[in-house]
């Protein structure tokens, strides 16, 4: 039988033993960015269940892409904290609370029909029936009604022509269908005997065409990306299939391919970061770099696993697709419940997980092989029942330290991002003891079927 190790622990991640494999998160596909803060906002009032009354800035954010290109962003989660420089990928609706949000596509319907992809104001300004908008009270307007479908908020903009306009995009609002990543591979992983062609692994992207990287690693000696008849691939289009072609002589191992674009990540992607800074949501992108990898594996003789991941907030856990490429079983257990994956079957298992829990855990098969996955379940949105009080920001007090960074300067208002918490400094003091306390505690996970 298969093994599977790591935890899984509420509000920590422990880290996998020296069998894990693939010790990094890997790219799922779509640009990948750092956020740099608030810089077109104005003032929103929100109003919470006790009946008091927050105020706090909204409106759009701007984000670094990875290898270059520059982002603009709504969040849609109020009441979360904004980590600063925090790493965000681009994300599924269904791996994030927009997943089970009925009104997602509204969201991206006011997105597409206000300011920054509608950028003559003069225009909009007709629409919403206001006297006039600038560029802040546009920002403001759009945002505030963009909380009122992401997280159910009462909350209004404090200027009354962005209150104007808010109210105006709430009620025009249609539902649209969710974007298509600007750039996936499909499947993540394959598998199959040394001498054959593994895949195919077909790309998906709004890009006109992409670069394809193969295996560097050292255990893929002699493997190459090829296409459907054998010849070597160095670019490729929306529909483009790839292969892996292993040597007939070739050791049993593991390769991975990158492929890569430049090109506008489509308007309503979401965002997502591991931290728990704020989800984001797409309102604006430059020529951006994205990628994607996907990878192999192959041996000789017994069960030849390929494994891939994705969070599926409907479900309230992780999807892992398994397939079977050898000539017995795949068999693994995980959270007590034994999976078994027959010869030439793919299937997905969803794992059960709590809200906000941190996993890590490895999945270890015959011939060396061994996949990890680690994460958090980030799929609801922070409400004020949920928050200390404390979690949203409010501009007459001084921005707090965020993870990573100092306490921000009057003058720094990009730190005053919604969500931020000025018991930050208490909570991470907190967070490092409950790290200590968790090395001593066992957690006892009751079985669940998937």
């Amino acid at each position: 039988m298969s093994l599977v190790s790591g935890l899984l622990v509420a509000g920590a991640i422990v880290t996998a033993g020296p069998a894990a494999a693939d010790g990094t998160p890997r790219n799922s596909g779509g640009a990948t960015a750092t956020i740099g803060g608030l810089k077109t906002y104005g003032t929103a009032v929100l109003r919470t269940g006790d009946g008091q009354e927050q105020r706090l800035p909204a409106g759009l954010f701007e984000m670094f892409v990875d290898g270059g290109g520059t982002l603009q962003t709504y969040c849609v989660d109020v009441q979360n904290p904004t980590q600063k420089d925090a790493k965000y990928q681009e994300t599924p609706w269904s791996g994030t609370s927009l997943g089970a949000n009925k009104d997602a596509g509204k969201i991206r319907w006011i997105l597409q029909n206000s300011y920054p992809q509608v950028n003559d104001l003069a225009a909009l300004a007709g629409k919403a029936g206001t006297k006039g908008l600038t560029e802040e009270e546009a920002a403001t307007g759009t945002q505030v009604a963009i909380w009122r479908y992401s997280d159910a908020a009462d909350v209004t903009a404090l200027d009354p022509e962005a209150e104007k306009l808010a109210d105006y995009l709430e009620k025009s609002a249609r539902s649209l269908a969710e974007p298509a990543a600007s750039l996936t591979l499909d499947p993540a992983a394959v598998s199959g005997r040394p001498g054959e062609r593994l895949g195919p692994v077909t790309v998906h992207t709004n890009a006109d065409a992409v670069t394809v990287t193969p295996p560097s690693d050292g255990t893929a000696d002699g493997v190459r990306v090829v296409d459907a008849d054998g010849e070597a691939v160095t670019s490729a289009g929306d529909g483009g299939e790839l292969y892996f072609e292993v040597p007939e002589d070739a050791a049993d191992g593991t390769a991975e391919l990158t492929v890569q674009a430049s090109t506008t990540v489509p308007v309503g992607r979401a965002f997502a970061s591991e931290t728990r800074s704020q989800t984001q949501i797409l309102a604006g992108s430059s020529e951006s770099t994205v990628s994607a990898t996907a990878t192999a594996h192959w041996a000789g003789k017994g069960a030849i696993p390929a494994l891939s991941a994705e969070k599926n907030c409907a479900e309230g856990g992780l999807d892992i697709t398994a397939a079977n490429q050898g000539d017995k079983p795949f068999v693994f257990e995980l959270m007590g419940i034994t999976y078994t994956i027959d010869t030439g079957e793919t299937r997905t298992v969803t794992i059960p997980l709590q809200e906000d829990q941190a996993y890590d855990f490895t999945i270890e098969g015959p011939n060396g092989f061994a996949k990890q996955f680690r994460g958090v379940l980030d799929c609801r949105t922070e409400t004020a029942a949920d928050a200390d009080g404390d979690s949203v920001q409010t501009l007459s007090e001084p921005s707090p330290a965020t993870v990573g960074g100092n306490a921000a300067t009057a003058s720094d208002t990009d730190l005053a991002e919604t969500g931020s918490s000025g018991a930050t400094p208490l909570i991470g003091g907190v967070a490092i003891g409950l790290v200590v306390i968790g090395g001593a505690v066992v957690i006892l996970l009751r079985k669940r079927n998937p």
